[in-house]
């Protein structure tokens, strides 16, 4: 059960990988200055992860025109998400949680995936300055996408 609108958002460390190397992505480094979209999504390479993150990656200036960086979340390796984003052309910036433990603080472990093992389920979160929960959703299953249309109503309203 992903955690709920109004409770203080798991804050958490997490390495991503581009260009300049490894380096770590703090969700609290957003506080009291913009707004964070957090993309839970069970695995790189897959063909509904892709399309989701390319259809943002295309749509990414709204979200900046929302005062909000979007971060995507999986239990990939920082270099598999990197080789993946270069493949792709994926844009959001993408954290690696590895040993689950951010999955799992928002409450989005996914069981046995396909029998391959534990990962995120597909899930979406809008988090604001404050760094409280204003948006919380887990889709029914891996297949299916968040409701990126309430998921933008939120962030306007937020400012």
């Amino acid at each position: 059960m992903p955690i709920s609108v109004g409770s203080k958002a798991p804050d958490f460390t997490l390495k991503s990988k581009g260009k300049e190397g490894l380096a770590d992505v703090k969700l609290s480094d957003n506080f009291g200055k913009k707004n964070t979209v957090l993309l839970f999504f069970p695995l790189a390479f897959t063909s509904v992860c892709t399309q989701e993150f390319c259809d943002i990656t295309s749509g990414l200036n709204s979200y900046s025109g929302l005062n909000a960086e979007v971060i995507g979340v999986s239990v990939d390796s920082p270099f598999a998400q990197e080789a993946w984003a270069q493949k792709e052309k994926i844009a959001v910036r993408l954290v690696s949680d590895l040993n689950k433990a951010t999955t799992k603080a928002y409450g989005v472990e996914f069981p046995g995936l396909a029998g391959i093992g534990d990962t995120s389920a597909r899930a979406a979160f809008v988090i604001d300055k404050s760094g409280v929960v204003q948006y919380s959703e887990q889709t029914a299953t891996p297949k299916d996408l968040p409701n990126f249309a309430k998921l933008t109503e939120v962030l306007a309203k937020l400012g």
